[in-house]
């Protein structure tokens, strides 16, 4: 029993030492800060919450059960058999574009967007491992990008939908932070930019429903369902969101990680239709699809925000639930066919012109099965 007591003793040990400085982590949220996010409708009791009462708080064993299935379930065709490589640009044509509103891909939930003359981050997660470190976590699918991060042009804006690593990472925020104007975040997670030595002018945090302008382009903090955390100690204590991009010509959606629910059809009705609509669309399972969408429900949400066309998005990048990699393309293709929605299906890499009514896209992903 002692030597059971004093192990124990000794992991919590290294769990506050390493959370508390181990940078990855971020920040955490100050008692004034907490203050300040009582006056958002969303916020309760110290924490952040959905408009249905999701997630379900699950006790200390099932945490665990959860952790252990993952870490041993085999799942057939869970990686492409090669690396997955991207469509590649060359930093003239970024940096001197002046186009049609367009996107790159950098698999998973990650795009550049050149809008208005504007070079514009969603979600920019460049890093191997969507862990807090290397060791925790398998690596992403492609190891190349479409261009290497060092030579993106100025930034004018990142937006980020919410804390997880798959989203906002540590190592992708050095590289750019030097060369980014300005960064737009839910309530609460510009603590961990702040950690991170981003200063304080250069970080707008949002709540739902807000608005503000990026010169010609306004953005919008929009509903989601999930959750946040980046540590066991500080779950909800930021808020998660989806967004709205929308110029007098252009009218994008980008959902975040999002269970399905009725704000999807609150923001179509408030915001749509949209020309092009970024929709989650990977690592979800039955025992949490009411923070991660069902490929069919990705559909579904489609439809309710109005949208002429949707884009999968957070899949091909990391395995995170135990499906097939490839399973999200797939049933999501199957379900938009039924509804009558028109799905885009873009490499990574390749260019997504928001306008484009031709959509000449491939099954590119039969070649890594």
């Amino acid at each position: 029993m002692i030597a059971i007591v004093s192990i124990i003793g000794v992991l919590v040990v290294i769990y506050l030492l390493f959370t508390n400085y181990y940078p990855s982590f971020g920040g955490d949220v100050s008692k004034e800060q907490q203050k300040t996010y009582q006056l958002s409708s969303n916020y309760k009791d110290g924490k952040f919450r959905n408009s249905n009462d999701v997630p379900k708080e699950m006790s200390l064993s099932e945490t665990l059960s959860l952790v252990y299935t993952f870490f041993t379930t085999k799942v057939p065709n869970g990686r492409p058999t090669k690396d997955i490589i991207p469509q590649h640009l060359k930093k003239v044509n970024v940096s001197n574009y002046k186009g049609d509103t367009r996107l790159i891909w950098f698999g998973h939930s990650s795009f550049l967007l050149q809008i208005n003359g504007k070079n514009i981050l969603i979600d920019p997660m460049f890093g191997k491992v969507p862990a807090p470190h290397p060791l925790l976590g398998s690596s992403r699918f492609n190891k190349e990008f479409p261009i290497e991060i060092d030579q993106l042009p100025v930034i004018d804006a990142v937006i980020y939908s919410h804390d997880h690593y798959d989203h906002l990472d540590y190592e992708s925020v050095l590289k750019i932070k030097d060369k980014t104007k300005h960064f737009y975040t839910p309530l609460g997670v510009g603590v961990h930019l702040s950690a991170w030595n981003i200063p304080k002018e250069k970080i707008t945090e949002m709540d739902w429903w807000q608005e503000t302008a990026l010169d010609d382009i306004r953005l919008v903090c929009t509903p989601a369902q999930h959750f946040s955390g980046r540590k066991m100690n500080n779950g909800q204590s930021t808020l998660w969101s989806s967004w709205v991009i929308t110029t007098t010509t252009d009218n994008i959606f980008f959902s975040g990680d999002s269970g399905y629910a009725s704000h999807f059809k609150e923001i179509g009705d408030t915001y749509g239709p949209f020309d092009l609509a970024l929709m989650e669309c990977g690592q979800y399972n039955e025992k949490w699809s009411d923070i991660h969408m069902m490929p069919e429900e990705t559909a579904m949400a489609g439809v309710d925000i109005k949208a002429k066309n949707v884009m999968p998005i957070h899949w091909a990048g990391f395995k995170l639930a135990l499906h097939e990699w490839t399973d999200p393309i797939v049933r999501v293709k199957a379900k938009a066919k039924e509804l009558n929605l028109n799905i885009i299906s873009p490499e990574i890499g390749q260019e997504i012109i928001v306008k484009d009514t031709v959509n000449n896209y491939t099954d590119w992903w039969k070649n890594y099965e």
